[in-house]
């Protein structure tokens, strides 16, 4: 059971505050204070009055763009996020969930560094939480007698599937006209398998 005051529930709590004053504030211009655009780290864009560049990565986790986009990314969040935080804890899902939305933020930029359409959405720093939820709960197969190279192989195994997974999304949404921020699930995805370890040492680093 999710309890309150978890760190799960906290980032979901926060997340669903700030997205219902921006929706019903007015998400074009919550999407452009807020939201990360690519083409403002390159320098093509400078928006006056909007929110410093860096710092958007994290605040645009905040932002969704409708009500389906906000239920959708926060039961996915729920449903990793307490998975993930009885395995590391809340500093640790802190942690995992700020490095996956910088890092998503930074796939979707070095994809296309000059768009300038506001990315909005935590589907990034969720994406981390798969990642880590992936690592800890499944289990390599005995593809070779080597424990490490088995490891390796699920992780590679793991990564092939989530892009493709994410790249077949993407052409099915493309045809109904949505644009999905592919890049960024990628990158959230890695980031989350490359910080299962360094999680895991530290969490257990007295033990």
């Amino acid at each position: 059971m999710l309890r309150l005051n978890s760190a799960t529930a906290i980032i979901a709590i926060v997340t669903v505050a700030v997205s219902a004053i921006a929706i019903l504030g007015g998400l074009d211009y919550s999407a452009v204070f807020a939201g990360f655009i690519p083409a403002r780290l390159s320098g093509l864009i400078d928006l006056t009055g909007a929110l410093p560049a860096w710092i958007t990565p994290l605040s645009s986790a905040l932002i969704h763009g409708g009500w389906l986009h906000l239920f959708i990314n926060m039961l996915m969040l729920v449903f990793a996020g307490s998975q993930v935080e009885r395995v590391i804890g809340g500093a640790g899902l802190l942690f995992a969930y700020v490095i996956g939305a910088v890092v998503a933020a930074l796939a979707q930029f070095l994809f296309d560094p000059s768009s300038p359409i506001p990315m909005i959405g935590a589907s990034g720093a969720i994406s981390a939480l798969f990642g880590l939820y992936a690592l800890f709960f499944g289990r390599p197969k005995q593809v070779t007698r080597n424990m490490r190279l088995n490891r390796w192989i699920h992780v590679l195994w793991l990564l092939a599937t989530w892009v493709i997974l994410q790249w077949m999304v993407a052409y099915m949404a493309g045809g109904q006209g949505v644009m999905l921020a592919t890049p960024a699930h990628i990158g959230g995805f890695i980031a989350g398998l490359l910080l299962q370890r360094p999680l895991l040492l530290w969490k257990y680093r007295k033990a």
